[in-house]
């Protein structure tokens, strides 16, 4: 028998390089038994995704473990089925939210830099495995900025544009929304970060900027925090958000110290 490798063919290369379905083994004219049963079950994490309940009370704990100010808010959606054939109903807040969200503001007087929402979207699995661990690797690049932070805000059947009313409410200079991103067959927890410079219900898709594929096995944390500051700071330099602001820096990243 030779011991030369077996000649590595396109398809071998290019499944080294993407969890995407190519070449894909055949029995006869049909796809081979393990490859529909895989398909079948990225199908059903999708699903799962989709329609898991984001634990609040979970996500609560974490942020009160780490003394973080938080209030929690539902969207005008209320349950998940309304928030399915409803999206225009999880871009805003419920009457009652809003009115919490409009008493704090008036109580505290705040007047901060940035406020972040924390929304299940299509996939409270991508909040659950990424959420925490991003602002444990963002928040404390704010101090160096001088960023001042409002309650962060954990919210129910939200959708992206929902943060634009949260910002308008509290009154901050760009809100940002951290959101489960709609599953894919080989991404059930994909976390997207969207924000908006100078937030108000109405704003568009090219008023925000997006930052997406947050998760292990895509964009890990550390460098979509290092590029969410980036695009802040240039955010707030230029006055504006959205397809005006380009992400052209480079970034520096620690390879070693990121490993932890």
């Amino acid at each position: 028998m030779s011991n030369l490798p077996e000649k590595q063919t396109n398809f071998d290369i290019l499944q080294e390089l993407t969890a995407a379905r190519l070449g894909l083994m055949r029995a006869g004219s049909s796809v081979a038994t393990r490859e529909v049963l895989k398909f079948d079950l990225d199908h059903a994490r999708a699903r799962d995704a989709v329609h898991l309940p984001f634990d609040t009370a979970a996500f609560e704990e974490e942020l009160k473990k780490r003394e973080l100010e938080f209030l929690s808010v539902q969207s005008a959606a209320k349950d998940r089925t309304t928030y399915l054939q409803r999206p225009d109903l999880g871009r805003k807040l419920s009457e009652g939210s809003r009115q919490q969200l409009q008493d704090y503001a008036t109580g505290n007087a705040i007047s901060a830099d940035i406020c972040i929402v924390i929304a299940d979207g299509l996939s409270s699995k991508a909040i659950d495995a990424n959420a925490i661990k991003f602002l444990d690797e963002f928040l404390p690049l704010l101090p160096r900025n001088n960023w001042s932070l409002a309650p962060i805000i954990v919210a129910k059947q939200g959708r992206v544009a929902l943060a634009d009313e949260v910002g308008e409410v509290l009154k901050t200079r760009l809100s940002l929304i951290l959101i489960g991103e709609r599953p894919g067959l080989t991404a059930a927890d994909s976390m997207g970060i969207y924000f908006t410079y100078e937030p108000k219900t109405g704003k568009t898709d090219a008023d925000k900027n997006c930052i997406s594929n947050v998760r292990e096995g895509g964009l890990s944390l550390k460098e979509a925090a290092l590029k969410l500051e980036n695009l802040i700071q240039s955010s707030f330099k230029l006055c504006l958000s959205g397809v005006g602001l380009k992400d052209s820096d480079p970034l520096i990243i620690d390879k070693e110290s990121d490993k932890g």
